[in-house]
């Protein structure tokens, strides 16, 4: 089973360990952890997501993207945690490895070349490293590096394991190996059930071993139970000596193909047969086209750090070409189920299009494809047009537990996803996608809205019975952010018809010039029919100002800010400050927004990469909708940039005292 790596040694990961990484841009450095408070970092290529574990050589969720099914979490469905298939096992002189007899335990998030690399001595007896990544190009498969230095002579066995999770039903593993004149190729490889049987997951690994070390060694395999087998082999080294070798493992499911057991394997194979060196290479040139979107701030290395993370991952959770979107935890875990909410057209959606439009294109596509399931909703409801639903997973219909109020009233849901669709348009100007995607979105937006007010007289078409973006107000009148994007939409549907020579439902006009928004005496805008000053979950009012651009007048804005920043809950997420840190620095007032800036994510990191929960002491990381927040108030705040129907424009920059310079690389201008 020799296979050719040559180059190998120019792109493993050791070559750039004399770096300090705390002074780098692009690393993330744990090395105090402790695993009783530890939240793991995701590696994930838009499709498998693998969380990171205290434990060595170990993963604590494998998350495949757009598959579904309940279980274990009450009446709605979950995003699927499949098998474990990227867990290793070493015996080091028939020791097993474990925290309790290793030291210098520290783990590297590559952010450049997403890669996490773990390293840590066992005993007197060898060092370690253990690179893992989600490959970029190969959207089911991941690669693991493992290089083992011995101190003195010793007998080292690895083990490559897949373990499922106890959801899974009728598990079946298998073993085998296909022989050809010049190689072997090993396939360790599980089969199962969802929880309802509605998909059928798989997983397959095989080893990829070096030339330079002669003869490839003896696989054993070893099938435990049902829920646990490996393939290992034993070696020895001799001290001062370096062993490397790697496995590629795949998951896939019958969302992705009819056929998952025999597709896994296949696509092992093949990463198999191309090596390390040429898995690497396109991965790390997939992670560069990336990167020519990037956020460069001079004067301060941990915000830079902190920027780099958050759009590490959004381009994590997401990828081209696909019809997925983003759920609030993005591929970390099953937080909110996984489901897809407002979060990500109005969150994490904005600097995804400014920057990566084509990724952007897949979260509408998600939508698009679930029109019809809108207008059944709608129907449902009463309505006319397309009502989304405010948690959505496979199928498009209504996703939220009963018990939450937000499923059949949080009814802004509809206008948000118009919303991102005429953004897409105005950035990209493409006619063709607006006339089969765009225009047949918010035809349907506009057309629940005329159908979703009251009309009571010029000036009081009302939208009543909501829940609007500041949750904890419930079913109430004409809420101001709910009744700003209806406005908006309205709009954006009437505009779209015009760019395709269609003539719009004069309705629709019609209806937003008459839909209130509410005002106090003194003239600050009322959060709703029946506000009356308590504190807030988040933004909801100052949404009118950004990113609707409802609200113009700087006065107005002002005023509104005064009123509502005192009387956002402490408790609440992360993205509410991030609203306010953007429109003070658009007003110029940059202390103000820097200090709210930070406030937006900092007290929300956890250790040890620092990623972000959704509020203070929240313990459910990765936010991804608060790393678009974040990102929103850096890019269209600090960085001035504006989606108009002019395309993206960049306003003046006005970057905080902190910071020397902010570079925003390749947004379409």
């Amino acid at each position: 089973m020799k296979i050719s790596v040559i180059g190998f040694v120019i792109f493993f990961p050791i070559v750039v360990y004399a770096q300090d990484f705390n002074r780098s841009p692009w690393h993330i450095v744990a090395d105090d952890i402790n695993p009783n408070n530890y939240y793991g970092v995701t590696v994930a290529n838009g499709m498998v997501g693998i969380v990171s574990s205290p434990e060595p050589m170990k993963v604590t969720d494998v998350v495949l993207n757009g598959v579904y099914d309940y279980y274990q979490r009450g009446r709605v469905s979950n995003i699927l945690k499949t098998f474990n298939h990227v867990n290793m096992n070493l015996d080091v002189d028939g020791s097993r490895v474990s925290r309790k007899n290793i030291t210098n335990y520290k783990q590297v998030l590559d952010m450049k070349q997403a890669a996490l690399t773990t390293t840590f001595d066992v005993g007197d007896k060898a060092s370690v490293e253990h690179t893992m990544m989600s490959l970029r190009h190969l959207p089911y498969t991941a690669l693991t590096i493992i290089r083992i230095k011995a101190k003195k002579a010793v007998q080292i066995t690895p083990m490559s394991v897949i373990e499922a999770p106890n959801h899974l039903v009728d598990v079946r593993n298998y073993y085998s190996e296909i022989d050809r004149p010049h190689v072997k190729i090993p396939l360790l490889t599980s089969v199962g059930n969802s929880p309802s049987g509605k998909h059928k997951v798989a997983a397959s690994n095989s080893f990829i071993f070096s030339e330079k070390h002669g003869e490839e060694p003896d696989l054993i395999h070893e099938d435990w139970d049902y829920n646990m087998h490996l393939a290992k082999f034993h070696k020895k080294l001799k001290a001062g000596e370096t062993y490397e070798f790697a496995v590629v493992s795949s998951a896939v499911s019958s969302e992705h193909y009819e056929d998952p057991h025999n597709e896994a394997e296949r696509l092992t194979i093949f990463a198999m047969l191309e090596g390390t060196d040429r898995l690497l290479k396109r991965h790390h040139a997939a992670w560069g086209e990336l990167w020519d979107s990037d956020i460069v701030i001079t004067g301060d290395l941990q915000v830079q750090k902190d920027v780099r993370s958050a759009l590490y991952h959004l381009y994590s959770f997401a990828r081209k070409g696909t019809a997925y979107s983003l759920s609030p935890m993005g591929l970390s875990g099953l937080g909110y189920n996984g489901h897809v909410f407002w979060d990500t057209e109005l969150w994490m959606y904005p600097p995804i299009l400014m920057l990566q439009p084509e990724i952007a294109k897949s979260l509408l596509e998600y939508r698009f494809q679930r029109l019809e399931a809108a207008k059944q909703n709608a129907f449902a409801h009463g309505y006319s047009g397309a009502m989304y639903p405010w948690e959505s997973s496979d199928d498009g219909s209504e996703d939220t537990p009963v018990w939450a109020l937000t499923g059949p009233f949080q009814h802004h849901i509809s206008g948000d996803v118009g919303w991102a669709f005429w953004k897409y348009y105005q950035v990209t100007k493409d006619k063709e996608w607006l006339k089969s995607r765009g225009y047949p979105v918010l035809k349907e937006v506009a057309d629940f809205w005329t159908s979703r007010v009251e009309r009571n007289g010029p000036g009081r078409y009302d939208i009543n019975n909501v829940i609007g973006a500041n949750e904890w107000q419930e079913n109430i009148d004409n809420n101001a952010f709910t009744n700003g994007m209806a406005k908006v939409t309205l709009q954006y549907a009437t505009q779209a018809a015009k760019e395709l020579g269609l003539e719009p439902d004069a309705d629709w006009m019609h209806v937003a010039e008459n839909i209130p928004i509410l005002k106090f005496p003194d003239g600050t805008t009322k959060e709703n029919a029946t506000y009356d000053g308590v504190d807030i979950k988040q933004a909801d009012v100052n949404l009118l100002a950004f990113p609707l651009d409802v609200i113009a007048d700087e006065e107005q804005i002002r005023k509104d800010l005064k009123y509502y920043e005192p009387r956002m809950a402490a408790d609440g997420p992360a993205m509410g400050q991030s609203v306010l840190a953007a429109l003070y620095a658009r007003l110029g007032e940059l202390d103000k927004s820097y200090e709210l800036f930070l406030k937006s994510y900092r007290p929300n990191e956890v250790p040890p990469f620092g990623v972000i929960s959704e509020t203070a002491g929240g313990t459910n990381p990765y936010f991804a909708t608060g790393a678009g927040g974040m990102l929103q108030a850096v890019l269209s705040g600090f960085g001035g940039l504006e989606i108009t129907d002019e395309g993206i424009v960049q306003k003046e920059k006005r970057i905080p005292k902190q910071w020397k310079s902010l570079e925003i690389k390749g947004w379409k201008k």
